[in-house]
């Protein structure tokens, strides 16, 4: 099993930008020192805890100041931008990164996010799509590439007076490995996942819903002919590392993680009505979703043996995946503990699960 982190990013609203910034950069730093294979950095402008407007600035420091790990936005949100401008600037990235981009694709479903940028919220996985279809038009260079569409209009001009010419291609061939969250049970997204070939990534759900995840992604598979991969799916889960059961359940509950979650990440679930998709057991009351009940039945936490059974356990309800992605938390006032998580994964459960396989 490899392993990796995905950073919303997370951070308190009273956190200086900055701050928050050099942590994020300090923590992908640690994860190539201890091995990790990738990265992912979240997008949203309109949410206080999680205030990331461009992840390319974070991913272009991480670059240049590692060697090994690969990085990318997880994801950008196509519909806040022009697919055109987007296609240069990943670009860019993939030459920077000296071909270690991935491309994580997301839609947003932010309501304030949409608002601001005046997507309507029934328009936004029909310009996902586009967007992201005019993307690798532009990248495609072996034929000419026109689109006129319902959001966009975009060509790939010809070279005029031999000066001018579209010349911005990606360095990996044919483009970065893409990779889609998804969220609801039988996602239509990860469907789609399956349909392109895309890396797809299961959000940080209760084992019972996940299992209709892979099941979309095959869904989609097959119906283009394709043959889907649990080496490459990713699952996104609460994951802290300690000596001991006990400290790791402090860090954790009493830590910020669980701060984030009591303060936002909870309520987030309400508001779009999803408890359930956190609960073990549909009979399981609402009010019994605390921050208690997901520490005993959702994350990954405790001693190094107690996270390498839980995760084995995971492993097993799900059928197989690929790829762990750590939920990154803000443990900029706790970052030793942090840094003792991320080196106890690698280094401790990773080996007590190599006899996994998919």
């Amino acid at each position: 099993m490899k392993f990796g982190l995905f950073a919303m990013p997370a951070h308190p609203p009273e956190r200086d930008l900055k701050a928050g910034f050099d942590f994020d950069l300090r923590v992908i730093k640690w994860l190539d020192e201890l091995g990790y294979g990738e990265a992912w950095v979240g997008e949203h402008h309109t949410v206080p805890w999680e205030p990331n407007p461009a992840p390319d600035l974070l991913l272009v420091r991480g670059f240049a100041e590692t060697r090994n790990i690969r990085l990318g936005p997880g994801g950008f949100l196509l519909p806040m931008h022009h697919p055109a401008a987007l296609a240069s600037r990943l670009v860019m990235l993939d030459h920077l990164s000296e071909g270690r981009l991935n491309f994580g694709v997301a839609a947003s479903s932010i309501p304030t996010d949409q608002a601001m940028f005046g997507v309507g919220p029934g328009d936004i996985r029909a310009m996902t799509r586009e967007s992201l279809e005019i993307i690798l038009g532009l990248w495609d260079r072996s034929q000419p590439f026109a689109h006129e569409g319902r959001f966009w209009t975009v060509r790939r001009p010809e070279p005029q007076h031999g000066i001018f010419s579209p010349h911005l291609f990606p360095r990996q061939a044919p483009h970065p490995p893409i990779g889609v969250a998804g969220l609801s049970p039988a996602s239509d997204t990860l469907k789609w996942a399956g349909e392109r070939g895309f890396m797809p990534m299961s959000l940080n759900l209760n084992a019972a819903y996940l299992s209709s995840h892979w099941s979309a992604v095959e869904a989609g598979a097959a119906a283009a002919g394709r043959t889907a991969n649990r080496a490459d799916w990713r699952m996104v889960r609460e994951v802290l590392v300690a000596d001991t059961d006990e400290e790791a359940w402090k860090l954790a509950v009493d830590g910020a993680m669980g701060r984030m979650t009591r303060e936002y990440s909870l309520k987030v679930v309400q508001a779009f009505g999803a408890l359930p998709f956190l609960k073990h057991d549909p009979s399981v009351p609402d009010s019994d979703v605390t921050i208690d009940y997901l520490a005993r039945t959702s994350w990954l936490i405790g001693s190094p043996e107690t996270v390498a059974r839980k995760i084995e356990a995971l492993h097993d309800q799900v059928g197989g995946f690929g790829v762990l992605l750590v939920l990154g938390f803000d443990y900029l006032d706790q970052p030793e503990a942090w840094r003792r998580s991320l080196e106890l994964l690698a280094s401790e459960v990773g080996p007590r699960l190599k006899h996994l396989t998919i």
